[in-house]
């Protein structure tokens, strides 16, 4: 990877003893905002490493988004996959807090893979900079119902260019725009997989669903998904693949096997490796960038809590990430362009830092 942040710090927590790296990728468009992972790794360099790629993605996913923000991102790499009991994790939490300090509002942070809302409570013991505390805290609450919300506006617009569907709106019916009938794979059952599992169902997809959790087959059942083992999910047939777990899920090796027509999901760092955006292209399966997809819960919360925007009012932005998607699709097929839509995406975000 090159180095091309702005800052990376990378300290000890004085009351956890767990290394706190924070990576600021880009402060050209604004302050740099991102979440706070806690997350076992096999060493903390990996967790370093994680901070880069995601405080990178980052960037990328505000400016394509059109926000006024850059990309950062904080991870502590947990020594064992082990809960962390209360007091340790409120030592981890106010540690976090003193880090996102200590740069003077370049970065502002809020939940992501093992944190919540509640905790940033904790963290805003220490700091201003902590984003999406509970609604009765003063903040925007959990953003895992505005990320599906732009998961579901991206899928109708995706849905439009690929299959002809009807096209989506900008109200709130357009989210479920022209998914009747259609085969959609839902990998990763989590909050956000919550969400749209059952916003799809109620929209008449045929659904197929796993989780690395087997007790989320209940949660199938209920809404009358068919169950997969989580190997077999990204290859059994499809009209659409829904990452919605942890990332790396695209990788050379997959691509060839692959049996959908289209891809869209808000995992972060879908692709193993850049190359991977290509082949996709190549082999005609259309792949919306994640940073495009998943942008609905940074969208939602820095417009209630930075902007002042009623709910309703950061819920209709939200939604225009179907626009967004309509642009980097037509964009990726223009007879002048003949690129990727991933291409097309980071055209777009660095015009946008360019701009800055």
């Amino acid at each position: 990877m090159t180095f091309d942040h702005e800052q990376l710090t990378v300290q000890r927590g004085r009351r956890s003893g767990l290394p706190v790296a924070i990576a600021v990728h880009s402060t050209a468009r604004g302050m740099a905002v991102g979440g706070c992972r806690l997350k076992h790794y096999a060493g903390w360099r990996d967790g370093v490493a994680d901070a880069l790629r995601l405080a990178e993605a980052m960037t990328y996913k505000t400016a394509v988004a059109g926000l006024d923000h850059g990309g950062g991102k904080t991870v502590v790499a947990l020594p064992t996959a082990a809960p962390l009991d209360d007091a340790a994790r409120r030592d981890v939490l106010l540690d976090v807090g003193d880090a996102v300090e200590s740069l003077g509002g370049r970065y502002g942070t809020g939940p992501d893979v093992g944190t919540g809302p509640g905790d940033m409570v904790t963290i805003g013991e220490r700091t201003r900079w902590a984003f999406c505390r509970p609604a009765d805290q003063g903040g925007s609450g959990d953003s895992s119902g505005p990320t599906a919300e732009g998961v579901l506006a991206a899928l109708a617009a995706l849905c439009a260019h690929r299959f002809g569907t009807a096209a989506p709106d900008a109200g709130d019916a357009g989210r479920h725009a022209g998914m009747a009938g259609l085969r959609i794979t839902l990998i990763g059952l989590g909050n956000v997989g919550t969400h749209l599992v059952k916003s799809l169902a109620g929209a008449g997809a045929t659904l197929t669903v796993t989780d690395v959790d087997p007790g989320r087959r209940t949660l199938a059942d209920a809404v009358g998904a068919a169950w997969v083992a989580p190997e077999e999910a990204a290859t059994t047939p499809a009209d659409v693949i829904v990452p919605a777990a942890l990332g790396g899920l695209l990788t050379p090796d997959l691509v060839p096997r692959l049996r959908c027509a289209a891809i869209a999901g808000p995992a972060n760092n879908q692709l193993a490796d850049e190359r991977v955006a290509a082949m996709l292209h190549e082999r005609g399966v259309v792949w919306v960038p994640d940073p495009v997809v998943s942008a609905g819960g940074v969208i939602y919360g820095t417009g209630v809590e930075l902007r002042g925007l009623t709910p309703e009012a950061a819920l209709a932005e939200v939604r225009t990430i179907g626009s967004t998607v309509t642009h980097i699709l037509k964009a990726s097929t223009s007879l002048e362009a003949g690129i990727s839509p991933h291409t097309a995406a980071k055209e777009l975000a660095e015009a946008r830092l360019r701009g800055a």
